[in-house]
């Protein structure tokens, strides 16, 4: 950026060009709520610090053309990483959302190569803003986490191999979820919902108000430290009610399932969804047992948050075999609440991820200009 720094109202104006990923003058007069002719001084501002540029123009109804601008080379871009245990997938963007690069790999250890590769590639595109790195552990503020926690993070970061001085952030993985499918899911059109994560491990991205809630440790939605069992002969266990609906133990119950037949118990979920799928008996009775359990534990958020909407996700959750049972098992114990699954699938995290990584860079530009001036 140029040392003079941006103003405020050419912040305003950058942050609207960054929503729209491009636009003319007038149309950001609008947005910004700002006179035209002021728009026009504040985009040389912007073009002088390369921060947008044109990129074309367009006709109206009345003939004339105007300008189309977009983010300039000096905008940068953002790092979104989805570092799961068994995967990692990234993707990177620009400002205003512009795909540049993405990859995956499901062996973890290689991921510090892969984002190397994509960080190579992606500084011909300016300056890297930000990077988020979605994790599966709970992502508390400063002075709240938990030593091990943190630690963890810390490794999983590390692990990356990202550059010295990188402008690194953490978002719970679940979290990341419930961001991407409030801006393009399946709650990009309601207020208040929940995303809840059914897989190997539990948990849900609570969005009310359109604001994604993380509470005061940060944890807010980390249901499997619901009291479970609660019944008078069973003291509630820390974690059992994560232990009883992720995919270890449903894969155990099949097992247990199986002796006597000729054909091998499923080894994973995705196999169990496809013998239930084509009608097997046992495994059709294994997963409507299991939509019974995980409604249950839908019916119990609705019955605190009364969200209106769950959004099933996680690699067993967005199985459609399930939705049914978790539907009317929701309609028989809770407030009534839309249940469907997840439209963004396996890539929900990675995807929210981005979307907070750009409101990271966008922030950085921002904090770069008034730094600048002062």
């Amino acid at each position: 950026m140029a040392k003079s720094g941006i103003g405020d109202r050419a912040g305003e104006v950058f942050a609207a060009l960054a929503a729209a990923g491009q636009a003319t003058r007038p149309q950001l007069a609008v947005a910004c709520g700002l006179s035209k002719p002021t728009v026009s001084l504040v985009m040389a501002e912007l073009e002088a610090a390369a921060l947008a540029e044109r990129s074309g123009s367009s006709s109206g109804a009345t003939g004339r053309t105007a300008a189309v601008y977009r983010l300039g080379p000096r905008a940068g871009y953002v790092l979104a990483v989805d570092r799961g245990s068994t995967q990692v997938a990234l993707r990177a963007t620009t400002l205003g959302g512009d795909l540049l690069d993405e990859d995956q790999t499901s062996r973890p250890a290689s991921a510090g190569a892969m984002v190397q590769a994509v960080l190579r590639r992606g500084n011909a595109r300016g300056p890297l803003r930000a990077v988020v790195v979605a994790v599966s552990d709970v992502v508390s503020p400063p002075g709240r986490g938990e030593p091990a926690t943190m630690a963890r993070i810390s490794g999983a970061v590390a692990a990356l191999g990202l550059p010295g001085g990188a402008p690194v952030h953490t978002e719970n993985n679940v979290n990341c979820a419930a961001i991407a499918e409030l801006a393009e899911g399946a709650g990009r059109d309601h207020d208040s919902f929940v995303f809840l994560q059914v897989g190997v491990a539990i948990g849900a991205g609570v969005v009310l108000g359109r604001r994604l809630v993380r509470g005061v440790n940060g944890a807010a939605g980390e249901v499997a430290r619901l009291a479970y069992p609660w019944a008078d002969d069973r003291p509630p266990v820390r974690d059992a009610l994560e232990a009883r609906l992720g995919s270890r133990t449903l894969l155990r119950r099949a097992r247990g399932r199986w002796p006597g037949r000729p054909d091998p118990a499923p080894r994973t979920a995705a196999a169990l969804f496809a013998l239930a799928e084509k009608g097997d008996a046992v495994a059709l009775e294994i997963v409507a047992e299991h939509a019974e359990a995980v409604g249950n534990l839908a019916a119990s958020i609705c019955a605190v948050v009364d969200p209106g909407l769950v959004v099933l996700g996680g690699g067993v959750g967005r199985n459609k075999l399930l939705l049914p049972g978790v539907v009317a098992t929701v309609d028989r114990l809770s407030w009534p609440a839309e249940v469907v699954v997840s439209e963004l699938g396996a890539r929900a995290t990675v995807l929210g991820a981005a979307h907070l990584a750009r409101e990271q860079g966008i922030r950085a530009v921002l904090g770069e200009g008034a730094a600048n001036r002062r």
